[in-house]
Protein backbone atom coordinates (compact mmCIF):
# COMPACT_ATOMS: atom_id res chain seq x y z
CA UNK A 1 0.00 0.00 0.00
CA UNK A 2 1.12 3.10 -0.45
CA UNK A 3 0.33 6.71 1.28
CA UNK A 4 -1.64 9.78 0.94
CA UNK A 5 0.73 11.87 -0.40
CA UNK A 6 2.13 9.33 -2.48
CA UNK A 7 -1.30 8.84 -3.99
CA UNK A 8 -1.91 12.41 -4.63
CA UNK A 9 1.56 12.38 -6.33
CA UNK A 10 0.36 9.89 -8.77
CA UNK A 11 -2.77 10.87 -9.42
CA UNK A 12 -1.64 14.65 -10.32
CA UNK A 13 1.32 13.26 -12.59
CA UNK A 14 1.70 14.74 -15.76
CA UNK A 15 -2.16 16.38 -15.19
CA UNK A 16 -2.54 19.94 -16.14
CA UNK A 17 -5.19 22.52 -17.07
CA UNK A 18 -7.69 21.31 -20.04
CA UNK A 19 -8.02 23.46 -23.16
CA UNK A 20 -9.94 26.73 -23.51
CA UNK A 21 -13.61 27.23 -24.60
CA UNK A 22 -15.85 30.40 -24.89
CA UNK A 23 -18.61 30.59 -23.43
CA UNK A 24 -21.90 32.96 -23.08
CA UNK A 25 -21.76 35.47 -19.94
CA UNK A 26 -24.78 33.34 -18.95
CA UNK A 27 -22.44 30.22 -17.93
CA UNK A 28 -19.74 31.99 -16.32
CA UNK A 29 -20.61 31.48 -12.23
CA UNK A 30 -17.70 29.09 -11.49
CA UNK A 31 -15.93 28.94 -14.18
CA UNK A 32 -11.88 29.53 -14.59
CA UNK A 33 -10.62 32.93 -16.52
CA UNK A 34 -8.32 31.29 -19.58
CA UNK A 35 -7.25 34.25 -20.54
CA UNK A 36 -7.02 38.29 -18.77
CA UNK A 37 -10.37 39.77 -19.69
CA UNK A 38 -9.67 43.58 -20.58
CA UNK A 39 -12.36 46.30 -21.00
CA UNK A 40 -13.32 47.38 -24.57
CA UNK A 41 -15.07 50.56 -23.48
CA UNK A 42 -15.09 53.48 -20.48
CA UNK A 43 -17.84 52.67 -18.20
CA UNK A 44 -19.54 55.03 -17.51
CA UNK A 45 -18.46 56.04 -21.37
CA UNK A 46 -20.06 59.34 -20.38
CA UNK A 47 -19.88 61.84 -17.89
CA UNK A 48 -23.74 61.28 -16.63
CA UNK A 49 -26.14 62.51 -14.43
CA UNK A 50 -26.85 60.33 -11.13
CA UNK A 51 -29.94 62.17 -10.26
CA UNK A 52 -33.44 63.61 -11.72
CA UNK A 53 -32.67 67.25 -11.56
CA UNK A 54 -31.23 69.98 -13.78
CA UNK A 55 -27.78 70.44 -15.14
CA UNK A 56 -26.01 74.05 -13.72
CA UNK A 57 -22.92 75.78 -13.16
CA UNK A 58 -21.92 75.45 -9.62
CA UNK A 59 -21.47 79.27 -9.39
CA UNK A 60 -25.07 80.34 -9.95
CA UNK A 61 -26.29 78.05 -7.15
CA UNK A 62 -27.09 81.42 -4.69
CA UNK A 63 -30.40 80.74 -2.77
CA UNK A 64 -33.02 82.89 -4.39
CA UNK A 65 -31.12 83.04 -7.29
CA UNK A 66 -33.39 82.15 -10.89
CA UNK A 67 -31.99 80.20 -14.57
CA UNK A 68 -33.89 80.01 -17.64
CA UNK A 69 -33.87 75.99 -18.52
CA UNK A 70 -32.41 76.06 -22.29
CA UNK A 71 -33.28 72.44 -22.85
CA UNK A 72 -33.65 68.67 -22.27
CA UNK A 73 -31.15 65.84 -21.21
CA UNK A 74 -32.95 62.69 -20.40
CA UNK A 75 -31.55 59.67 -20.65
CA UNK A 76 -30.04 58.16 -24.37
CA UNK A 77 -30.53 62.10 -25.83
CA UNK A 78 -27.95 64.29 -25.13
CA UNK A 79 -28.18 67.67 -24.88
CA UNK A 80 -27.02 69.45 -28.09
CA UNK A 81 -24.90 72.57 -26.62
CA UNK A 82 -22.92 74.13 -23.92
CA UNK A 83 -24.59 75.51 -20.73
CA UNK A 84 -23.63 79.51 -19.96
CA UNK A 85 -24.02 80.87 -16.72
CA UNK A 86 -27.57 81.74 -15.47
CA UNK A 87 -28.89 77.94 -17.56
CA UNK A 88 -30.21 74.88 -16.18
CA UNK A 89 -30.78 71.93 -18.44
CA UNK A 90 -33.22 69.20 -17.13
CA UNK A 91 -31.47 66.55 -16.53
CA UNK A 92 -32.70 62.77 -16.13
CA UNK A 93 -30.57 59.98 -14.30
CA UNK A 94 -28.11 58.37 -16.56
CA UNK A 95 -28.54 61.46 -18.94
CA UNK A 96 -25.08 63.06 -20.37
CA UNK A 97 -23.91 66.05 -18.16
CA UNK A 98 -24.20 68.91 -21.12
CA UNK A 99 -20.50 70.63 -21.62
CA UNK A 100 -20.27 73.61 -19.13
CA UNK A 101 -22.29 71.61 -16.01
CA UNK A 102 -20.59 71.12 -12.69
CA UNK A 103 -23.11 70.20 -10.85
CA UNK A 104 -26.65 68.61 -10.96
CA UNK A 105 -29.10 70.10 -8.32
CA UNK A 106 -31.73 67.98 -7.52
CA UNK A 107 -35.46 68.46 -8.88
CA UNK A 108 -36.84 68.82 -5.15
CA UNK A 109 -34.41 71.67 -4.24
CA UNK A 110 -35.66 74.27 -7.27
CA UNK A 111 -39.11 75.70 -7.85
CA UNK A 112 -39.85 75.35 -11.45
CA UNK A 113 -42.48 77.68 -13.17
CA UNK A 114 -42.71 77.59 -16.92
CA UNK A 115 -38.70 77.38 -18.32
CA UNK A 116 -37.19 79.23 -15.27
CA UNK A 117 -36.28 77.19 -12.26
CA UNK A 118 -35.52 79.22 -8.76
CA UNK A 119 -33.26 77.78 -6.41
CA UNK A 120 -34.55 76.38 -2.44
CA UNK A 121 -31.71 75.00 -1.21
CA UNK A 122 -28.51 75.64 -0.36
CA UNK A 123 -26.02 73.91 -2.42
CA UNK A 124 -22.69 73.05 -0.25
CA UNK A 125 -20.79 71.56 -2.80
CA UNK A 126 -20.81 70.55 -6.62
CA UNK A 127 -22.70 66.86 -6.62
CA UNK A 128 -24.64 63.92 -8.23
CA UNK A 129 -22.57 63.46 -11.46
CA UNK A 130 -20.45 60.06 -12.41
CA UNK A 131 -16.97 61.22 -14.21
CA UNK A 132 -16.77 59.11 -17.19
CA UNK A 133 -14.62 55.98 -16.32
CA UNK A 134 -15.45 56.23 -12.68
CA UNK A 135 -16.22 52.14 -12.96
CA UNK A 136 -13.34 50.95 -15.52
CA UNK A 137 -11.43 52.45 -18.13
CA UNK A 138 -11.38 50.74 -22.04
CA UNK A 139 -7.69 48.51 -21.32
CA UNK A 140 -8.55 47.86 -17.62
CA UNK A 141 -8.20 44.35 -16.34
CA UNK A 142 -10.97 42.85 -15.72
CA UNK A 143 -10.37 39.64 -14.75
CA UNK A 144 -6.99 37.95 -14.86
CA UNK A 145 -6.32 34.36 -15.83
CA UNK A 146 -6.76 31.51 -13.69
CA UNK A 147 -9.92 33.74 -11.71
CA UNK A 148 -12.73 31.39 -10.56
CA UNK A 149 -15.65 33.53 -11.50
CA UNK A 150 -18.90 34.07 -9.77
CA UNK A 151 -22.49 35.59 -10.61
CA UNK A 152 -21.78 39.20 -10.90
CA UNK A 153 -18.82 38.92 -13.29
CA UNK A 154 -21.22 38.43 -16.23
CA UNK A 155 -22.40 42.17 -15.64
CA UNK A 156 -19.26 43.58 -15.14
CA UNK A 157 -17.95 42.03 -18.28
CA UNK A 158 -21.10 42.79 -20.16
CA UNK A 159 -21.13 46.82 -19.38
CA UNK A 160 -17.59 46.59 -20.65
CA UNK A 161 -18.64 45.71 -24.09
CA UNK A 162 -17.95 41.83 -23.74
CA UNK A 163 -20.21 39.11 -24.69
CA UNK A 164 -18.52 36.01 -24.40
CA UNK A 165 -14.77 34.61 -22.73
CA UNK A 166 -12.42 32.41 -22.77
CA UNK A 167 -12.61 29.84 -20.07
CA UNK A 168 -10.40 26.85 -19.26
CA UNK A 169 -13.08 23.36 -20.21
CA UNK A 170 -14.60 21.37 -17.36
CA UNK A 171 -13.60 18.52 -17.16
CA UNK A 172 -15.70 15.69 -17.75
CA UNK A 173 -16.12 13.25 -14.99
CA UNK A 174 -17.72 10.40 -15.69
CA UNK A 175 -19.67 8.30 -12.62
CA UNK A 176 -20.81 4.69 -12.38
CA UNK A 177 -22.04 2.74 -9.64
CA UNK A 178 -21.74 -1.40 -9.25
CA UNK A 179 -23.48 -3.83 -7.99
CA UNK A 180 -26.72 -6.08 -8.93
CA UNK A 181 -28.25 -5.27 -4.97
CA UNK A 182 -28.82 -1.29 -6.27
CA UNK A 183 -31.87 0.27 -7.08
CA UNK A 184 -32.09 4.16 -8.16
CA UNK A 185 -33.93 6.50 -5.58
CA UNK A 186 -37.66 6.01 -5.70
CA UNK A 187 -37.76 2.06 -6.46
CA UNK A 188 -39.58 -0.48 -4.84
CA UNK A 189 -36.91 -2.43 -2.64
CA UNK A 190 -37.18 -6.08 -3.22
CA UNK A 191 -35.59 -8.45 -1.00
CA UNK A 192 -31.54 -7.71 -0.01
CA UNK A 193 -31.50 -4.84 -2.15
CA UNK A 194 -30.45 -1.39 -0.89
CA UNK A 195 -30.72 2.40 -2.90
CA UNK A 196 -27.76 3.52 -5.16
CA UNK A 197 -27.07 6.78 -3.54
CA UNK A 198 -23.46 7.66 -3.65
CA UNK A 199 -23.33 9.27 -7.02
CA UNK A 200 -25.70 11.90 -5.95
CA UNK A 201 -22.87 13.10 -3.92
CA UNK A 202 -20.21 12.40 -6.04
CA UNK A 203 -21.60 14.51 -8.55
CA UNK A 204 -22.51 17.42 -6.52
CA UNK A 205 -19.15 17.87 -5.20
CA UNK A 206 -17.70 17.22 -8.90
CA UNK A 207 -19.49 20.11 -10.08
CA UNK A 208 -18.53 22.42 -6.87
CA UNK A 209 -14.79 21.60 -7.69
CA UNK A 210 -15.27 22.53 -11.48
CA UNK A 211 -15.79 20.18 -13.07
CA UNK A 212 -18.82 18.37 -15.11
CA UNK A 213 -19.98 15.30 -13.92
CA UNK A 214 -21.73 12.64 -15.93
CA UNK A 215 -23.75 9.77 -14.17
CA UNK A 216 -23.82 6.90 -16.32
CA UNK A 217 -25.90 4.34 -14.31
CA UNK A 218 -25.49 1.36 -12.48
CA UNK A 219 -22.97 -1.46 -13.73
CA UNK A 220 -24.45 -5.20 -12.72
CA UNK A 221 -22.16 -7.75 -11.54
CA UNK A 222 -20.69 -9.10 -14.13
CA UNK A 223 -17.07 -8.62 -15.79
CA UNK A 224 -19.04 -8.06 -19.67
CA UNK A 225 -21.08 -5.38 -17.83
CA UNK A 226 -18.37 -3.45 -16.18
CA UNK A 227 -16.00 -3.41 -19.26
CA UNK A 228 -19.34 -1.74 -21.46
CA UNK A 229 -19.15 0.94 -19.00
CA UNK A 230 -15.27 1.26 -18.91
CA UNK A 231 -15.92 1.73 -22.91
CA UNK A 232 -18.65 3.99 -22.92
CA UNK A 233 -16.62 6.68 -20.48
CA UNK A 234 -13.37 6.24 -22.28
CA UNK A 235 -13.86 10.19 -23.94
CA UNK A 236 -14.25 11.62 -20.51
CA UNK A 237 -11.43 13.08 -18.83
CA UNK A 238 -11.89 11.40 -15.42
CA UNK A 239 -13.66 8.39 -14.68
CA UNK A 240 -14.88 7.31 -11.23
CA UNK A 241 -16.17 3.84 -10.70
CA UNK A 242 -17.84 3.16 -7.27
CA UNK A 243 -17.69 0.07 -5.65
CA UNK A 244 -16.82 -3.52 -6.29
CA UNK A 245 -12.53 -2.97 -5.70
CA UNK A 246 -12.43 -4.87 -2.87
CA UNK A 247 -11.36 -8.72 -2.76
CA UNK A 248 -14.82 -10.28 -2.75
CA UNK A 249 -16.12 -13.44 -5.57
CA UNK A 250 -18.63 -10.10 -7.45
CA UNK A 251 -16.07 -7.78 -6.98
CA UNK A 252 -14.89 -7.44 -11.09
CA UNK A 253 -14.27 -3.44 -11.54
CA UNK A 254 -10.67 -4.02 -11.56
CA UNK A 255 -10.74 -6.92 -14.00
CA UNK A 256 -12.96 -5.31 -15.92
CA UNK A 257 -10.61 -2.22 -16.07
CA UNK A 258 -7.74 -4.00 -17.05
CA UNK A 259 -10.40 -6.07 -19.91
CA UNK A 260 -10.97 -3.09 -21.12
CA UNK A 261 -7.48 -1.83 -21.84
CA UNK A 262 -6.65 0.14 -18.52
CA UNK A 263 -3.21 0.38 -16.43
CA UNK A 264 -3.65 -0.14 -13.05
CA UNK A 265 -0.79 2.55 -11.39
CA UNK A 266 -1.79 1.62 -7.49
CA UNK A 267 -4.64 -0.36 -5.89
CA UNK A 268 -4.67 0.38 -2.43
CA UNK A 269 -4.14 3.24 -0.34
CA UNK A 270 -2.84 3.14 3.79
CA UNK A 271 -6.03 5.53 4.42
CA UNK A 272 -8.80 5.11 6.56
CA UNK A 273 -11.74 5.63 5.35
CA UNK A 274 -10.92 3.98 2.02
CA UNK A 275 -8.22 1.94 2.07
CA UNK A 276 -9.39 0.04 -1.42
CA UNK A 277 -9.20 3.14 -3.50
CA UNK A 278 -7.35 2.75 -6.55
CA UNK A 279 -5.87 4.20 -9.94
CA UNK A 280 -5.31 3.98 -13.05
CA UNK A 281 -5.26 5.31 -17.06
CA UNK A 282 -7.31 4.06 -19.81
CA UNK A 283 -5.72 5.98 -23.02
CA UNK A 284 -5.44 9.52 -21.70
CA UNK A 285 -8.41 9.40 -19.33
CA UNK A 286 -7.56 9.05 -15.56
CA UNK A 287 -9.68 6.53 -13.55
CA UNK A 288 -10.29 7.05 -9.56
CA UNK A 289 -11.78 4.15 -8.72
CA UNK A 290 -13.73 4.49 -5.08
CA UNK A 291 -15.08 1.94 -2.48
CA UNK A 292 -18.77 1.43 -2.18
CA UNK A 293 -19.19 2.70 1.77
CA UNK A 294 -20.71 5.95 1.40
CA UNK A 295 -17.92 7.50 3.81
CA UNK A 296 -15.44 5.93 2.27
CA UNK A 297 -16.68 7.11 -1.57
CA UNK A 298 -17.33 10.72 -0.03
CA UNK A 299 -14.02 10.93 1.93
CA UNK A 300 -11.77 9.64 -0.84
CA UNK A 301 -13.59 11.72 -3.14
CA UNK A 302 -12.71 14.82 -1.66
CA UNK A 303 -9.02 13.79 -0.94
CA UNK A 304 -8.50 12.24 -4.40
CA UNK A 305 -11.10 13.49 -6.75
CA UNK A 306 -10.67 16.86 -5.68
CA UNK A 307 -7.00 17.70 -6.41
CA UNK A 308 -7.66 16.36 -9.61
CA UNK A 309 -10.58 17.84 -10.98
CA UNK A 310 -9.38 21.29 -9.56
CA UNK A 311 -5.70 20.63 -11.41
CA UNK A 312 -7.61 19.98 -15.10
CA UNK A 313 -9.92 22.81 -14.04
CA UNK A 314 -7.39 25.27 -13.26
CA UNK A 315 -9.71 26.40 -10.50
CA UNK A 316 -7.51 25.97 -7.32
CA UNK A 317 -4.39 24.82 -5.28
CA UNK A 318 -3.99 20.83 -5.83
CA UNK A 319 -3.41 19.42 -2.61
CA UNK A 320 -5.58 19.64 0.04
CA UNK A 321 -5.45 22.21 1.97
CA UNK A 322 -4.61 21.58 6.08
CA UNK A 323 -5.67 23.81 9.30
CA UNK A 324 -5.29 23.78 12.85
CA UNK A 325 -8.11 23.22 15.00
CA UNK A 326 -9.27 22.99 18.82
CA UNK A 327 -10.82 19.80 20.13
CA UNK A 328 -13.92 19.75 21.86
CA UNK A 329 -13.82 16.16 22.65
CA UNK A 330 -11.02 13.61 23.15
CA UNK A 331 -9.76 11.50 20.88
CA UNK A 332 -7.49 8.20 20.92
CA UNK A 333 -4.23 7.32 19.56
CA UNK A 334 -4.12 6.46 15.99
CA UNK A 335 -3.14 3.74 14.16
CA UNK A 336 -1.02 2.41 11.34
CA UNK A 337 -2.93 4.31 8.53
CA UNK A 338 -3.73 7.93 8.16
CA UNK A 339 -6.59 8.75 9.07
CA UNK A 340 -9.68 11.08 8.62
CA UNK A 341 -13.04 11.57 11.09
CA UNK A 342 -15.78 13.12 9.87
CA UNK A 343 -16.39 16.51 12.29
CA UNK A 344 -18.10 20.11 12.63
CA UNK A 345 -16.40 23.20 12.84
CA UNK A 346 -17.11 25.93 13.89
CA UNK A 347 -15.58 29.53 14.47
CA UNK A 348 -15.12 30.83 18.45
CA UNK A 349 -15.32 34.38 20.26
CA UNK A 350 -12.78 32.78 21.86
CA UNK A 351 -10.68 32.16 19.08
CA UNK A 352 -9.58 30.14 16.08
CA UNK A 353 -11.74 27.10 14.94
CA UNK A 354 -13.13 24.48 17.43
CA UNK A 355 -13.84 21.39 16.40
CA UNK A 356 -16.05 18.22 17.29
CA UNK A 357 -15.92 14.34 15.59
CA UNK A 358 -19.36 12.82 14.91
CA UNK A 359 -19.71 10.13 17.56
CA UNK A 360 -19.94 7.37 14.83
CA UNK A 361 -17.39 7.29 11.99
CA UNK A 362 -18.70 3.83 10.53
CA UNK A 363 -17.74 3.89 7.16
CA UNK A 364 -21.18 2.96 5.91
CA UNK A 365 -23.44 6.12 7.67
CA UNK A 366 -24.12 9.02 5.69
CA UNK A 367 -25.96 11.01 8.69
CA UNK A 368 -22.72 12.35 9.80
CA UNK A 369 -22.54 14.21 6.86
CA UNK A 370 -25.61 16.50 7.55
CA UNK A 371 -23.59 18.34 9.89
CA UNK A 372 -19.89 17.63 9.08
CA UNK A 373 -17.93 20.39 6.83
CA UNK A 374 -14.41 19.70 7.90
CA UNK A 375 -12.10 15.95 8.27
CA UNK A 376 -9.69 16.18 11.16
CA UNK A 377 -6.54 14.37 10.09
CA UNK A 378 -5.23 11.76 12.06
CA UNK A 379 -1.60 10.70 11.11
CA UNK A 380 0.00 7.58 11.81
CA UNK A 381 0.14 6.38 14.68
CA UNK A 382 -0.68 9.81 16.25
CA UNK A 383 -0.67 9.74 19.98
CA UNK A 384 -4.41 10.45 21.80
CA UNK A 385 -5.64 14.14 21.82
CA UNK A 386 -7.23 15.73 25.04
CA UNK A 387 -9.58 18.20 24.79
CA UNK A 388 -8.10 21.49 23.67
CA UNK A 389 -5.68 19.70 21.81
CA UNK A 390 -4.71 20.87 18.35
CA UNK A 391 -5.54 18.25 15.30
CA UNK A 392 -5.35 19.44 11.28
CA UNK A 393 -8.42 19.42 9.59
CA UNK A 394 -9.31 19.78 6.10
CA UNK A 395 -12.03 21.48 5.11
CA UNK A 396 -15.03 19.14 3.56
CA UNK A 397 -17.53 21.74 2.57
Amino acid sequence: MINVDEAINIILDGASALDAETVSLGALTGRTLAADVVARITQPPFTASAMDGYAVRFGDMAPGAQLSVVGEAPAGAPYDGAIASGEAVRILTGGVVPLGAEHVIMQEDVTREGDRITINELQKKPRNIRKAGVDFSKGDILARKAARLHDFNGSIFAAANISAVSVTRRPRVAIFSNGDELVEPGATLGPGEIVNSNHIALSAMVKSWGGAPDYLGCAADSQEAIEDFFRRARDADIIIPIGGASVGDYDYVKSAFQGAGGETLFEKIAVRPGKPTWFGKLGNTRIVGLPGNPASAIVTAALFVQPLVRRLAATQSDAPHFSNAVLTESLPANGARETYLRARGEHRDEGGVHVTPAPDQDSSLLMPFASANVLIRRAVNAPAVVVGGEVEIVRLR
